[in-house]
Order: C-alpha cells, then structure tokens, then sequence
C-alpha cells in the first residue's frame, strides 16, 4: 500500500468535512474549506506549469496561506520547500538556487528582496505574493496575487497518481554552514514524523485507510509555536491533520509567552510543542502571571519539546504550576527525525540532568563508533559515539552526494542517519545527548561538548541563556568561554557558575571565562548560532 500526505489528507477531509482544521488569528477553516482551497491552489499551480517534481518556495511568515500551498503542492506531487523568513538577500540566492525552485510565493513585504536577486535565478519563473496587509512599497510589479491567482480556480481535486515515493525536502540550518536539503521518500517522513506509526504502541498503520481512521476517535486542538517554515511546526501539522486534530498557528512574529498563554486558554489548546530553552524559559516565566490572572489552563496536557535543548530546572518550574502536565522531550534532527524520547511528570521527573539530556533509548536508535561506524554495544557507558537513527530515514542531502555518503550509511543491512550528534549510553540504559561534533571544543587534549556544558551552566538561577564555545589559547589550546545572557542586572561570576554546574560536569568542562550579551542570537527554531556566538567571544574574550 502506498502512504502519500495528499492522499491520507483528503481521506481525513472524506470523513470529517466539517470539523475544524486551522486557526490562525480570525481565520478558522474546516477539512472541507482548507481541502478546497488547496485544491484551488493546486489547480493554479498546474496552469504555471508546477508538476510532478517541481520545486516550489515558500517565503512567508506562518498564515493560513503556507498550509494551502504545502497542500496544494503535495496534491500535484511537486515539492514545497521552507525558506527562513530572516534571511538577507545572499543566503536568499543561495537556497532558491540550490534548490531549483521553479515558483516562489512570498509576503509582499519582501518584495525588494525577491526583485533584487530575481536575475540571477533563471530557473525561477513565477512569482506569486501573499498579501500580508503591509502597505508595502517596494512590491514587484510582475508578481502574480495568490488570492487573485486561485479566485476563479475549481475546488475540485486533481487526479494525480501518487505513491510513497514521491518526495519531501526540507532544508535546515544546522548550527554551523548554509543550510542544506533534506531529501525525504512521502511514506518515510509520514512514519518517522506524520504520525503513521502508532505513538503507544510502536506498530506501523496497516493501510492508508487505517491511517486516516485516526481522525474517527482523535480530536486534540494543538498548537505548534515554532514557525511554519521550520521542521518542528510542519511536522506537528501532519500529525494535527493527519489525525483529524484542530491545528492552532501562532499569528505573532515576535514571541509573546502571556500571549501563548492567553491562547491556550482561548482555544482550550491540549498539546502544546515548543522548540527547547528559546520557548521555554519565556513560558515558564509568564506562566506565574497567567495563572494570576486566573486563565484557564486546564486543557493542556502535554507540552513537546523538539529541535533544541529543554533544560531540567525550567521543565520542573513548569510542573510546580501545572502538575498534571505531562512533558515530553524529543531529540532529532531534520536528518533523523526523533532518535530517542523522554516523559517528564510532577512524580516521575529525571533527576540530575544538567549535564546534557538523557532520553530512552528507542529501538530504531543506536549510538555507531565513530571510526568503524559499528554498533557500540548498550554496556558499554564509556565510550562516545555518533547518535543514528535506522529504518524510516532519508535518502540523501539534495545535490551534495559527498554529505549524503557520510551521513546516510548502511550497517549490518540497514539504513542509518548519523547527522554528527554525539551521545554515549548510561548505566540505566539510558542515551546521554552530548552535542554536535562540529562545535565540540578541544581543550588541553580533552573533548568537551556545548550542549552538554550549557545545560550545566542553565542550572544557575541567573543565567537566562547561553552559548558555549571555545577560544584559542597559548596553555590549553582552546578554553572553555561561555557568552551568557543574564536574568537580571545582578553578577554571576565564574565561582558562581562552578557552584552551580559541579554537580552536572567535571572541573576541566567549566568554562575558564565569561562574556555577557544582552541577547543570545539563536535561529527562529531556537537552534543555537555557534557562528554568532564564536564571533562574539573572540571579541570579547581577554585572550583576543
């Protein structure tokens, strides 16, 4: 049987037309309306000349608009593909370039942008923008309206052969270079990531027919917070709409925690997913005020955290004020999708986790050596290894066979995805997340992790948020240099830190120095800027 997101789409749609599927600010729609306007947009899409393959961009802040597109899209297998709305003009030239977009949609507030690099793409032939109710003045004057494009389209759907090998892409940033193409096979990315394996009890949905029944028994409202054109929000959205859940789209650019708040009250919101630290500390700090001003917040019951660190102390904050919640921590990549999960709750909480996070260790997940890329045993707790996932991966990094070759392996006769993230097991049988490989620090002959000394460091009251890298230095090498982003106007020294932190790391990972910033620059996904914080601690490091 062959699993494809347009098809199990519109069996959802098939069976509850008139449930709602979306809420983004005023704008609700039903299956049956977003299924239509979908179909609209793929009807449109089809007289540009957009078919099976073809590479599209979505150059937007989150609005109904994306989803209708990423549908529409699907339906005629083309491919949508995610562009960072924070991107200036040369990281813009590079992503449609080396995705071979043929059609890009964006808001018309980048209008100037899309102008000024349109003749260096030649692949590039249509141009539709998003009304985003700017009085924008730089708009292009040969762009196409997207409301105006499908206004006249049918609503009827297009039949399309599909099957599971039809492909996704999605590109990611990483924490280090520019970002890259995931190449994903439909029916892979809808097990790993679209819900089509059963979350209790690990078993493969038969038939697609089965996977669309979902939709018969489930009726959770979520809420993604991260952008739609980041993994972690399309990702929950093929589970919202894959399962027939009520999908609520955060309508604001800038993050406003008593606003997210104010919206989980509103919508009475049960399942919540953040991105790590970047979300987290915010909600958690707004979460005392919410609850004063008596919001109901007794809908939620599971709060996600994808794509970046979720420190301990915040997740224990967080269940002092709502102790039935149940907390889970999902580690992944674009690469791999989850590769190990955690559940925290009020009873149940882990214990001494500030020196990097610990997760269960799934079946489909493995720590490889990381010379032979053989399988370390589970009793071994010493030695450090690439973190992989098998089965249901991707197949390659688009245009870059040399990347594809180190990252998408085979052992022992199965597919495994090692994207760099470094882990080693624990005695408990546990995985300990240590960090990317590419950032890690080599200081007096010792590796030493970021991820795993920066969650360390969050264990002090004070420190809101923090990059750690590494400086050059005559003694050691490289030293320890953590920039941190204060709480408050207060002090936090270096003894301060050791107190705090020994708990969780030995003495040789303590940072040997600090610099502070007003702001710790992380990715709209809340993933970390290592560039940004390596620059910033050169500058301002005493041994530069």
């Amino acid at each position: 049987m062959e699993f494809n997101a347009a098809d199990i789409f519109e069996g959802v749609v098939d069976r509850i037309p008139n449930r709602e599927a979306v809420v983004l600010g005023e704008t609700r729609l039903t299956y049956i309306e977003l299924d239509s306007r979908a179909n609209k947009a793929a009807n449109a899409l089809k007289k540009l000349g957009i078919k099976k393959g073809s590479h599209l961009g979505i150059y937007a802040f989150n609005c109904i608009e994306w989803l209708e597109i990423m549908l529409g899209a699907y339906k005629l297998c083309a491919i949508p593909i995610n562009i960072n709305y924070r991107y200036v003009e040369e990281e813009l030239k590079y992503l449609i370039d080396n995705a071979d977009m043929e059609a890009i949609f964006f808001h018309k507030q980048f209008s100037k942008k899309i102008k000024n690099i349109s003749t260096h793409l030649p692949l590039l032939k249509n141009y539709i923008s998003i009304e985003d109710g700017l009085d924008s003045k730089e708009e292009m004057a040969s762009a196409l309206d997207f409301e105006l494009l499908i206004e006249h389209e049918s609503k009827e759907r297009i039949p399309v052969k599909r099957s599971g090998d039809d492909r996704y892409i999605i590109y990611t940033g990483g924490t280090t270079g520019m970002p890259k193409g995931v190449v994903w096979r439909m029916e892979d990315v809808l097990m790993t990531l679209g819900g089509g394996i059963d979350a209790i009890t690990g078993e493969k949905y038969p038939t697609p027919e089965a996977f669309a029944d979902k939709c018969l028994q489930d009726q959770t409202t979520a809420l993604a917070l991260a952008p739609l054109m980041h993994g972690a929000a399309q990702w929950q959205s093929f589970n919202a709409f894959f399962s027939g859940w009520k999908f609520i789209i955060n309508d604001q650019i800038s993050f406003d925690a008593n606003y997210v708040w104010d919206l989980v009250a509103k919508e009475k919101v049960m399942n919540l997913t953040i991105t790590g630290d970047a979300m987290g500390r915010p909600l958690c700090d707004a979460l005392p005020l919410a609850l004063e001003r008596n919001l109901d917040l007794s809908s939620l019951i599971v709060l996600t955290s994808t794509a970046s660190i979720f420190s301990s102390s915040i997740k224990d904050t967080i269940l002092e004020f709502l102790p039935n919640l149940f907390i889970i921590d999902a580690v992944g990549s674009s690469e791999t999708g989850a590769t190990g999960v955690n559940i925290h709750t009020k009873d149940g909480k882990l214990k001494d986790s500030g020196g990097g996070p610990k997760f269960n260790r799934p079946e489909y997940s493995a720590i490889l050596n990381l010379d032979t890329h053989q399988i370390i045993p589970h009793t071994d707790t010493k030695t450090i290894g690439f973190l992989a996932r098998k089965g249901h991966v991707p197949i390659a990094y688009y245009k870059d066979k040399a990347k594809s070759d180190k990252t998408f392996i085979e052992v022992n006769g199965e597919r495994y995805s090692i994207p760099g993230d470094m882990a080693k097991y624990e005695n408990d049988g546990q995985m300990t997340l240590l960090g990317r490989g590419s950032v890690s620090i080599n200081s007096g002959g010792e590796k030493i992790f970021p991820e795993e000394v920066e969650m360390a460091l969050k264990a002090h009251p004070n420190v809101f948020d923090c990059l750690v890298v590494g400086v050059k230095d005559k003694t050691w090498g490289q030293k320890v240099v953590a920039v941190i982003q204060k709480r408050d106007s207060s002090e936090v020294t270096i003894d301060d830190l050791k107190k705090a932190s020994s708990k969780y790391i030995a003495g040789y990972k303590m940072p040997k120095e600090i610099v502070f910033s007003d702001l710790i620059k992380r990715a709209p996904s809340g993933k970390p800027n290592y560039q940004w914080a390596q620059e910033y601690a050169n500058k301002k490091s005493s041994g530069s």
